[in-house]
């Protein structure tokens, strides 16, 4: 007598996936993002402006819940605004509501921004990195993101030593720091 034939592929493929889902849909994730360099950030960068954050609004697209900072754009550093999410006519940061570790935004703050165009949890680069508030004319570090930092190139033979990693507060100089690193970008 013949025994019929057992297709296993299908069945050990939904098995194993029924086994590995619920976990993975049970436990909460942290986003996170290594640690990218100011170089880095630009790089990646495809709206880099210097704005001032407008009050913020709940906004739903596709059953998706944004919290988006409109901006008045002051300067344009890198890529075209226009580019950005729109909320109220105006170019805007859209942060997906409820992931933690969000940056503390609040209306009128003056802020240096590098920023990916695309929908996702933060525009920000690297996840927070590419936010730099300016207070009183200084470059402060976002809450959670360390100041933003210059490597200086390193030195020709027979040159003098380089000079240590310099923390930047002078938004003039985060500014000429971001634009060299686009022009030497690869």
């Amino acid at each position: 007598m013949r025994r019929p034939s057992v297709r296993r592929g299908p069945v050990l493929l939904l098995g194993t996936l029924l086994a590995i889902l619920p976990g993975s849909l049970l436990t909460a994730q942290a986003t996170t993002a290594p640690t990218l360099t100011l170089a880095q950030q630009a790089r990646k960068a495809q709206v880099i402006v210097r704005a001032t954050v407008g009050q913020p609004a709940d906004v739903q697209e596709g059953g998706v819940t944004y919290v988006a900072y409109p901006l008045t754009v002051t300067e344009t550093l890198a890529g075209d605004p226009a580019g950005l999410p729109q909320q109220g006519g105006a170019p805007a940061l859209f942060f997906l509501k409820g992931v933690a570790d969000l940056p503390a935004l609040r209306a009128g703050q003056d802020v240096i921004a590098l920023l990916y165009t695309a929908r996702l949890d933060s525009p920000l680069v690297g996840f927070n990195q590419g936010l730099y508030p300016v207070v009183n004319g200084a470059i402060v570090p976002a809450s959670g993101v360390a100041a933003p930092v210059v490597t200086p190139p390193a030195p020709a033979p027979g040159s003098p030593a380089v000079t240590p990693e310099a923390a930047i507060t002078d938004p003039a100089k985060l500014r000429a720091a971001i634009l060299a690193a686009r022009e030497a970008r690869p």
